[in-house]
């Protein structure tokens, strides 16, 4: 099984997830630093310090990168460490710090993918309101010019929001994740505003025009992440249909519309009227975003299964409800089945399946722009051997499994230009702290000594050859 010879390799990683160095050359507080010091909120009482601390151990990294053959980097920037209180002139010394990066990456031939956002809001914004307020799309906008102007003679690729189901429905209505607040009307507001800050975003960018100088000049490519998912109704019944129309419109379609139709879809904003009335949209901002991307970014890691008649299903083949307000707003009666084993260590079904399936989906809903799959991974909480290696067939098989699911969906029609594992490095996994391994790199936290899996050196010879290779064991 082989790609075509253009497909793009890549791993992915997050600033908070691996920089540390949190107070280090003027960085500000974000959320997530308020959060992780919070009691309660992350396992174990983790927070942002040391991650794999990249920040000084960079250059390691892309050397290892650059050992396993594979061509793209997908990093974040940390918006506090570009501009501390959200507003104002870029600091200094973090902008310096990612012109480091991309100097190290291009010189070891490696293509930057920087994310504008991945979840790191400065704090200040945060207290005066955060993403329901529409202020903070607007400063959103300002720090991606700054970046753009600083890196932009360089860097050819740029996502803007990553994930913002998670970010506004997680964050603001759930409360699992920064800032940790239970507004389920808020969610709504900031899910516009992460939509809106994605298209003034991408407008900033291309208004600065096409780079003329540095060493790389050209017309950026700006594209967005999102986490879409397959949903799955549990069986055929109309309660069950119905609950796959609700969950599919608050997890996809209330953010893939906006950005191919230009409008909140008819049937989501009616199951939502008791909850908004969308009142924060603007005459002008639906054509703001409905730009036209270069890209899509498609994070997957399993689809969901839901019922619309939960009491009538064994509670035991249900994810637990939770004790606070549902991450689904509007599908509060909705149930969301366990689905099969295998799960991987952090209790997540594996199947791949749904990730052709979403391929597939977005070629044909939403036709013409080319599909990268920017996340894509496993957590196995595997150690270091006796021999000094790091065994993970576990995560083989898996990659190897969705690789696959990758290029039958390529085969069938869709668009798919590339493929990001996640990730390059084991790191703080939010709010699962350092208790879950998603790395194809170990990182002792204690020693901060990588060790690259055996799933690293599968991935690493996908990515130089382009064709799929054997699995350790197999013929």
């Amino acid at each position: 099984m082989r790609f075509p010879a253009d497909f793009a390799w890549g791993a992915a990683t997050a600033a908070f997830q691996i920089e540390g160095a949190t107070r280090a050359d003027g960085r500000g507080v974000s959320i997530w630093d308020t959060f992780a010091a919070t009691p309660g909120r992350v396992l174990g009482g983790d927070t942002g310090e040391p991650a794999a601390n990249h920040y000084r151990r960079y250059a390691e990294d892309v050397a290892l990168l650059r050992s396993l053959g594979i061509g793209n980097y997908r990093f974040s920037l940390a918006w506090p460490r570009i501009q501390p209180d959200g507003t104002g002139p870029g600091n200094p010394a973090g902008l310096d710090f990612y012109d480091r990066l991309v100097d190290e990456l291009l010189a070891a031939g490696i293509e930057p993918w920087p994310t504008l956002y991945h979840w790191d809001l400065p704090q200040p914004l945060e207290d005066a309101g955060g993403w329901p307020a529409r202020d903070t799309a607007l400063r959103f906008a300002e720090y991606a010019a700054i970046a753009h102007r600083r890196l932009g003679d360089r860097v050819r690729t740029w996502c803007t929001i990553n994930e913002p189901w998670v970010v506004a429905f997680l964050g603001y209505a759930s409360g699992e994740h920064a800032p940790g607040r239970r507004e389920p009307a808020s969610a709504l507001a900031a899910t516009h505003h992460l939509m809106l800050g994605h298209g003034l975003a991408a407008a900033a960018i291309r208004g600065q025009g096409a780079t003329t100088t540095g060493t790389r000049p050209g017309t950026p490519a700006v594209g967005i992440v999102l986490n879409a998912q397959p949903i799955r109704p549990h069986e055929g019944s109309v309660a069950d249909l119905d609950a796959a129309r609700r969950v599919d419109g608050v997890r996809n379609r209330i953010f893939l519309d906006p950005l191919y139709h230009g409008r909140y879809p008819d049937d989501v904003r009616a199951d939502l009227a008791d909850v908004s009335d969308f009142a924060f949209v603007r005459d002008g901002d639906l054509t703001t975003i409905a730009a036209p991307l270069d890209f899509l970014g498609i994070n997957y890691y399993s689809p969901a299964s839901v019922t619309g008649a939960a009491g009538k299903v064994d509670p035991e083949l249900l994810e637990p409800a939770g004790d606070g307000p549902s991450r689904l707003v509007g599908c509060e009666d909705v149930g969301v089945l366990r689905g099969a084993e295998p799960r991987t260590d952090q209790d997540w079904e594996i199947d791949a399946t749904g990730l052709t399936e979403l391929l597939l989906r977005l070629a044909v809903d939403y036709p013409g722009t080319p599909l990268y799959v920017t996340e894509n991974g496993a957590s196995y909480r595997d150690e270091v051997a006796d021999d000094g290696a790091v065994h993970d067939p576990r995560r083989a098989s898996y990659l190897d499994q969705h690789v696959r699911a990758t290029h039958a969906a390529l085969t069938a029609g869709a668009p798919v230009k590339g493929y990001f594992v996640w990730s390059l490095l084991d790191n703080f996994e939010w709010a699962y702290g350092y208790s879950e391994r998603f790395g194809i790199i170990h990182v002792d936290y204690d020693t901060q000594r990588r060790t690259v899996k055996d799933s690293g050196r599968w991935y690493g010879r996908l990515a130089a050859t382009g064709a799929v290779p054997p699995l350790a064991g197999s013929d």
